[in-house]
């Protein structure tokens, strides 16, 4: 077991130690002292930083050129949360999303609902145009990993509904370990120490397996809304390694755009399957 990987099970380990004891003061009697209560907390929130620190010093030190893929999707996208803009472009080095990138269908301009401040507090996924379009493989590759039995949620595109995600819903997904982050997801080994994430994905949308192969362009999920997800998006990365907790980010880029910066939209033709 790499350091990494032993530093994230402590890292929820300690967060789980936190919560349990927090409750368990409403159902055992035990002296109390919040100084020591808060320390699991205090050491889970230093194991992320220096992680995050370790790893931005790794990249830095040897970093890696782009690697150029397909685009995941076709039709008319846009970009948010985009390593044009910032690195780490989630705001973490967490679970290899140094140079993730979130995209939203917008087949033509304000084709998807907006956010809203109070009402409606959350919207079914039908709403959004991305639910359920398809996802392509961004070059030949190897599934490693795929999931597809979490339940996709409502929308989270109001103020309340977006405190909830974030205060109570993403710190339980975090104590759960990646696989609730990201939800139903895939991995792709593409060779050359090389993996592609999909996350967010519908459920039961899977065309493929652990073990198989599969061509570039070629269907392999739909876009959804489960995990920790505002609205059904697709989730991109490239990392170094396939297990999530262990993996550092790879630079891409997409062949024939780059890499388009937040609030870009961009167009990719439809191919004929392989």
């Amino acid at each position: 077991m790499s350091a990494r990987k032993l530093a994230m099970i402590s890292y929820r380990g300690l967060q789980l130690a936190f919560v349990a004891l927090v409750a368990g003061q409403f159902f055992v009697d035990y002296p109390f002292s919040w100084w020591w209560v808060f320390l699991p907390l205090v050491l889970s929130c230093g194991i992320v930083v220096a992680l995050g620190r370790s790893t931005a010093a790794e990249q830095g030190a040897d970093p890696r050129p782009p690697v150029e893929v397909g685009v995941p999707v076709t039709g008319r996208w846009s970009a948010l949360n985009s390593p044009a803009d910032k690195v780490p472009s989630h705001g973490t080095h967490a679970y290899g999303q140094t140079y993730a990138i979130d995209l939203v269908a917008e087949p033509e301009e304000g084709g998807r609902p907006a956010f809203r401040s109070l009402w409606p507090l959350v919207r079914r996924n039908r709403d959004f145009p991305a639910f359920g379009e398809p996802l392509i493989a961004v070059a030949d590759a190897t599934v490693v990993h795929a999931t597809d039995w979490r339940r996709d949620h409502l929308s989270r595109n109001s103020l309340p509904a977006l405190f909830c995600l974030m205060l109570v819903e993403a710190p339980i997904r975090d104590m759960g370990g990646a696989g609730w982050v990201t939800g139903n997801h895939i991995v792709l080994d593409l060779g050359d120490g090389t993996y592609a994430m999909y996350a967010h994905l519908q459920r039961g949308s899977l065309t493929v397996r652990a073990g198989d192969k599969v061509r570039a362009g070629q269907e392999i999920a739909r876009c959804g809304n489960s995990g920790n997800s505002t609205e059904p998006h697709v989730h991109f990365q490239l990392m170094d390694g396939p297990d999530l907790d262990s993996a550092r980010g790879v630079p891409f880029r997409w062949r024939g755009i780059g890499v388009p910066p937040g609030g870009e939209a961009f167009t990719v033709e439809r191919q004929p399957a392989p």
